[in-house]
């Protein structure tokens, strides 16, 4: 499909896009993936403390998509969501640099410290995970969706699908070297005023798109998207999400692990070079991607992105696994297939995404986004860690610290186990390959 037709998307909402796109998923980031070293670090080894606290968050942040999108619904409005969301996120982020063990011994000496921490960190991530899918989730995908089209919508998921990636790339080029040297309060407090930063410039800078309002029922916006008829009615839309779940559970088998595995494990205390390298090679491929799945239609690509997604993990796996030495030639493999498999990845959300965003009910966009934060976030974050957490734990070459306490460090096989769920998107992917060709013509 060549569509000479294209929307053009103006310029304010570019910014708009590009801002809150890439400084949610930098708050995100400290969220999915340092939260997890910084307990690693400083609490406790334990990877179980981990998988909880991912599983946690995904539920509380399905629950504030539900209710959040589907008021600003009701309202009409997305900017006060995102704007002054960003604002109190910023906030939350700086309060986690204050939870040490040695703080909390010192405020609750009567209870175990470690395990005290490792609650507040957990209660604290609750917190924050509600007030950024508020202003994130809900509000910032549902306004996405208002102001964009599905002759642009391949664009914008391309720019939006490197948001991750880039997020990545900053924190691990510029704040990184605080967790390597234990600045943690000096680390949160720069990321939330970061945050804090852009929910205040949004104030002046976003529009809500042209949002159709309607008399219904909040309560019953809430379930609508749960009613068996509205499946039904919608199920190549549920079967689009399906696959964005089986494909998260495999991302996030090894992804909150993949810090610690390439530092612990592999030895790589420089790791950011070789993240750095993937995460701007993917990011690259996204944008690419994003502007042929516009112009060449997005049949043409399902396949493959999910074919090099396996692909790629499984030969991260077999890295792992066969080279003892983290040698010159295995950084430059890693590197190589590190970016096919996050690439791939990227690739295919831009496809299901815009695809999502195509099909999905118009009047009901912001009660639908809590429908899809049920298969892309709760379903994955529960499942994906506690997998990758027994896989960890199955590994016998386990130590004790200069504490006694046992260290379990990520295995290879983590890839392994996220390639094998991986493919069981190929089952619904055939047949929405076939609604797609129908659709597209």
């Amino acid at each position: 499909m060549d569509n000479n037709n294209q929307v053009r998307i103006l310029p304010r909402v570019w910014i708009s896009l590009i801002l809150f796109g890439l400084i949610g998923q930098v708050a995100w980031t400290i969220e999915n993936m340092y939260l997890n070293v910084y307990i690693y670090k400083t609490v406790t080894y334990d990877p179980d403390a981990i998988a909880y606290m991912v599983a946690a968050s995904a539920i509380v942040a399905t629950v504030a998509t539900l209710l959040m999108g589907a008021l600003s619904d009701r309202l009409r409005k997305r900017k006060i969501f995102m704007t002054y969301g960003y604002i109190l996120w910023g906030i939350s982020i700086v309060l986690f640099g204050f939870i040490t063990v040695e703080n909390v011994a010192k405020v609750f000496p009567m209870f175990n410290a470690i395990t005290t921490a490792v609650v507040l960190i957990i209660i604290l991530d609750c917190i924050m995970t509600y007030i950024g899918s508020t202003s994130n989730d809900a509000a910032f995908q549902a306004w996405v969706t208002d102001v964009t089209h599905p002759t642009n919508r391949g664009k914008a998921e391309g720019v939006l699908a490197t948001m991750p990636l880039l997020s990545m790339l900053l924190v691990f080029g510029f704040l990184d070297i605080f967790t390597q040297k234990q600045m943690w309060l000096t680390f949160f407090a720069i990321v939330g005023i970061i945050v804090f930063i852009a929910g205040v410039v949004g104030l002046f800078l976003v529009k809500d798109g042209e949002i159709k309002g309607k008399d219904s029922d909040y309560l019953k916006d809430i379930i609508y998207g749960f009613k068996p008829s509205i499946i039904k009615a919608n199920k190549e839309l549920y079967i689009v999400y399906t696959i964005i779940c089986i494909l998260g559970i495999a991302q996030q088998v090894f992804l909150p692990y993949f810090i610690i595995y390439m530092e612990y494990y592999l030895g790589i205390k420089n790791y950011a070079l070789v993240l750095g390298a993937v995460l701007i090679l993917a990011s690259a491929i996204s944008i690419v991607g994003g502007r042929l799945v516009d112009k060449y239609g997005k049949q043409k690509f399902l396949i493959a992105s999910l074919v090099f997604y396996s692909l790629g993990m499984f030969v991260l796996f077999i890295l792992g696994r066969t080279i003892p030495d983290y040698r010159t030639a295995t950084i430059i493999l890693t590197t190589i297939f590190g970016t096919i498999m996050m690439g791939a990845y990227l690739v295919s959300m831009v496809i299901f995404n815009s695809l999502g965003r195509d099909i999905v009910p118009k009047d009901y966009i912001g009660a639908f986004t809590g429908i899809r934060m049920i298969f892309f976030v709760m379903i994955p974050m529960i499942i994906g860690p506690f997998i990758g957490s027994s896989i960890i734990q199955s590994n016998p070459n386990v130590f004790l610290d200069e504490f006694g306490a046992t260290q379990y460090v990520p295995i290879p096989e983590i890839f392994l186990g996220g390639t094998i769920v991986s493919l069981l998107a190929f089952i619904p992917g055939y047949y929405i390959l076939k609604f797609m060709k129908k659709r597209e013509g």
